[in-house]
């Protein structure tokens, strides 16, 4: 499932073929999303401009503003789901069962980004749990929607730290790789990052949140800044069907110290890696380095 390295990958490279182009026609195939796509997107996307492209959580969110000065700021909401991409392609290839949507985006204007040629931008998710939504609200509206007012904050917001997971996670008695995967208190650590996360604070994922100590607390958020950051780096990951907005593949499991290694030698210490299922999902960890 793409996570927030991964949606941030997809983000940065769709930043310069995309913005400050005009969406000239919307084709949607499929409507039978996680939510139904509503049945006038592409009326109201036609001709709107795409003036930014933001990131919450693992929610793309494309600003897209009109000629009209009657016509409200509207924010088109994309969630890749678990195996949705978006990919941006300098024409339309035929499309294939799973390419659900396509935006067609005219050419941009001189000194604007994306003034190579018209593209097309293409929403692709076998398994349809993807979304892809409209929404009026104003910008300091946005965060009340309710797909994004539940999430927590951002890895990398300066007010994330050791103090603020010590402070949300008292009282806490899940383990703490459950509290991380729930996305309550920090979004975007999802299983593989924060199996490694974990991995590089020399915690066990085990151990209930409430009982982290505020040092510890202060490696597990160094160490989920280090993890993302270094994902985000190369790439994120790939180890079905994620691929950039260029089609690249991500890089960043061939770096892993635990993640889908069970049985293989710690790179610290040689120890086998160990592997449980937690929320039933895949944890794996250390038995010598994390405690």
């Amino acid at each position: 499932m793409p996570e927030l390295p991964e949606v941030e990958v997809t983000r940065r490279g769709l930043l310069p073929h995309v913005v400050g182009r005009r969406i000239e026609a919307v084709t949607v195939r499929h409507r039978g999303l996680r939510w139904p796509v509503e049945p006038d997107l592409e009326a109201r996307l036609a001709q709107r401009v795409v003036r930014r492209i933001e990131r919450r959580g693992k929610y793309l969110l494309l600003e897209c503003v009109s000629d009209d000065a009657a016509e409200p700021v509207g924010w088109l909401l994309v969630h890749l789901g678990m195996t949705g991409t978006l990919r941006v392609l300098p024409q339309a290839p035929p499309p294939g069962a799973h390419d659900h949507l396509d935006m067609v985006l005219a050419e941009g204007a001189e000194g604007v980004a994306g003034a190579e040629g018209p593209v097309v931008l293409r929403f692709r998710d076998p398994r349809r749990f993807g979304a892809v939504l409209w929404t009026t609200l104003t910008e300091h509206e946005l965060p009340s929607h309710p797909l994004l007012r539940t999430l927590g904050i951002e890895p990398f917001d300066a007010a994330f730290d050791g103090a603020w997971l010590h402070r949300h996670t008292r009282g806490r008695s899940a383990a703490i790789k459950s509290v991380l995967l729930a996305g309550g208190i920090v979004v975007g650590v999802g299983n593989i990052y924060a199996s490694e996360s974990l991995f590089r604070a020399g915690i066990r994922p085990t151990t209930p949140a409430g009982r982290l100590s505020r040092a510890r607390c202060d490696r597990l958020a160094q160490a989920v800044r280090e993890t993302l950051a270094q994902a985000i780096e190369r790439g994120g990951s790939t180890l079905r069907d994620f691929v950039g907005s260029d089609g690249a593949s991500g890089y960043f499991q061939l770096d892993c110290f635990v993640y889908d290694r069970a049985g293989q030698p710690c790179r610290i210490c040689a120890t086998p890696v160990r592997q449980i299922v937690q929320g039933q999902r895949s944890t794996f960890y250390c038995p010598n380095c994390q405690h």
